[in-house]
């Protein structure tokens, strides 16, 4: 096997507002598919595209906790996918996402493993790991 890319595709509850969701980090709606209302569909950003699917293919659901990753319990607490993005800064994402009023439940930090991280949770519980490769000290 060789693939070329991967989708993953998030379980969300109501297309419209994950796509209002996903246009407040600069993404657009690629396509939607479904009658009378969308029930598929999918949003991009460059070359980065996740599909969305009406309350099917896959888990979700959030949970009662406000960090994602001080402890295993934070991490387990949301159903939804978690999933990395590699960006050019992740500062400017986080300032960006305080703007926009998104659910950040880690700000940026390096990590002992080389990265810049923070996370970002959709209304969904999915988590979005967004990082950076840390600069050197």
């Amino acid at each position: 096997m060789n693939p070329t890319s991967v989708n993953p595709i998030l379980n969300v509850t109501d297309f419209d507002a994950s796509v209002a969701w996903f246009e407040l980090l600069g993404w657009k709606n690629n396509f939607r598919w479904g009658e009378p209302s969308t029930t598929f569909g999918s949003v991009g950003a460059g070359e980065v595209e996740i599909f969305l699917c009406l309350d099917g293919q896959g888990g979700k659901g959030k949970g009662d906790n406000a960090t994602t990753f001080d402890s295993p319990e934070s991490q387990r607490a949301d159903k939804g996918c978690w999933m990395s993005l590699w960006v050019e800064d992740v500062d400017a994402i986080h300032t960006l996402c305080i703007e926009k009023g998104i659910d950040v439940t880690q700000v940026p930090e390096d990590m002992p493993w080389g990265i810049r991280e923070m996370h970002i949770r959709h209304p969904d519980g999915h988590v979005f790991r967004i990082g950076t490769r840390a600069r050197p000290s």
